[in-house]
């Protein structure tokens, strides 16, 4: 069966699901008036047993499938912390009380989350999905199509659904690539028109590298990077992108926009997979992608071929700029940099950013712009050599 045909299956046999004391947010909250669940309460009290003498609260996370489990659970007292074993009751009880949650919208929650203490408080909340799980509490893909066969639902986060059902549909070796281009060439590549606003490659790799540069500078761990032929940006909202500059003036831009409405209707609609890479050359392959192609949740590939960029299926580039940082003008990125440095220094990155996109920074100039101490002017300069517009 088809990933998406077990994911638009409806399930409404199940019981009522129980709910907790105190939801946090992203939980089901119970009706005005209803009473906490009876297995939610058998739960709490069994956590509480859990905690060993001296000790105040119990933390718990358990994610769970119909064939997996897994549990971290650990005993704290405000200075230390210890791990805690979960008992078969405990288990046991999750299971009964995940079957209960299969009536509702979302179906049986994934994760089980409680905090518990010696006075009495608990607080409850069931993942869903919404986020990605912790690496050390995401099953194998089969886990899930296990879950997915006694509990279908309606719809799956597009993440979840892209780790179950990506199948390698968005991989392009260098094999497949050349055999691409051999068979086709660059028929059904379209020119992305400069009035859509992505800057020539030259200018938005200057603009990349001056943003990395004052983000560096920042000793900030967000914003983009760039070495002598990457760079790379993950942005607060999960979306992000790559650009590799490649011989012979050429590039690859590539990435996923989180959330992104044609992955939506590839993964939970059974739509046919855009064709990204229709047109493209045979240097626009695996290796100058961006990682998402192996998990399914690419969403956009530009290439540019010395003088123009091009897409294939890709959405416009008004669809992509939650996935870049702000290269799209010059004002773009001093609306970045204003950011990071103090207002008294606007004038001097007016003309960091005219040197940057001309290819000429002067580690004089970067020092002006990025006055004091708590600037790393140096680490911010090497980026800006890296990206090779430093003189």
């Amino acid at each position: 069966m088809d990933i998406e045909d077990i994911v638009s299956q409806d399930n409404s046999t199940a019981e009522s699901p129980d709910v907790g004391f105190r939801m946090g947010a992203s939980a089901t909250t119970a009706a005005p008036g209803n009473a906490p669940g009876r297995l939610a309460e058998q739960v709490v009290g069994e956590l509480l047993t859990l905690i060993p003498a001296g000790w105040d609260r119990l933390d718990a996370a358990i994610a769970m499938t119909v064939s997996d489990e897994a549990a971290q659970v650990v005993a704290s007292d405000g200075q230390r912390a210890v791990p805690v074993s979960l008992t078969a009751r405990v288990v046991e009880l999750l299971r009964k009380l995940r079957h209960q949650g299969a009536e509702s919208a979302e179906g049986p929650w994934w994760r089980f989350l409680a905090t518990v203490t010696r006075s009495g408080g608990a607080e409850i909340e069931y993942d869903y999905g919404v986020e990605p799980f912790p690496d050390h509490q995401l099953f194998p893909a089969a886990a899930y199509v296990a879950d997915l066969q006694v509990y279908p639902r309606r719809k799956l986060p597009i993440w979840l659904a892209a780790y179950i059902g990506h199948e390698d549909r968005q991989i392009r070796t260098p094999r497949q690539a050349f055999a691409d281009a051999q068979a086709g060439g660059t028929t059904g590549a379209i020119e992305v028109p400069a009035e859509e606003g992505l800057p020539p490659f030259p200018v938005l790799w200057a603009r990349w590298a001056v943003i990395s540069a004052a983000f560096v500078a920042a000793k900030s761990p967000r914003g983009p990077r760039i070495t002598s032929a990457l760079g790379w940006f993950e942005g607060s909202t999960r979306s992000g992108s790559t650009v590799h500059r490649l011989p012979h003036g050429r590039a690859v831009l590539s990435g996923g926009v989180w959330n992104a409405p044609s992955l939506d209707a590839v993964y939970n609609g059974g739509a046919p997979m855009p064709q990204f890479f229709r047109g493209a050359p045979e240097w626009v392959a695996d290796p100058v992608l961006s990682p998402r192609t192996s998990n399914g949740l690419l969403s956009f590939c530009y290439w540019w071929d010395g003088n123009t960029w091009y897409r294939g299926e890709s959405p416009p580039v008004s669809g992509l700029r939650d996935a870049l940082p702000g290269v799209w003008s010059s004002d773009s990125v001093f609306d970045v940099l204003t950011q990071i440095v103090d207002d008294k220094a606007s004038s001097w990155l007016t003309a960091l950013i005219a040197a940057a996109e001309t290819g000429r920074v002067t580690r004089a100039l970067l020092s002006r712009t990025l006055s004091g101490d708590n600037f790393d002017v140096d680490s911010s300069y090497y980026q800006l050599i890296l990206a090779g517009i430093a003189e």
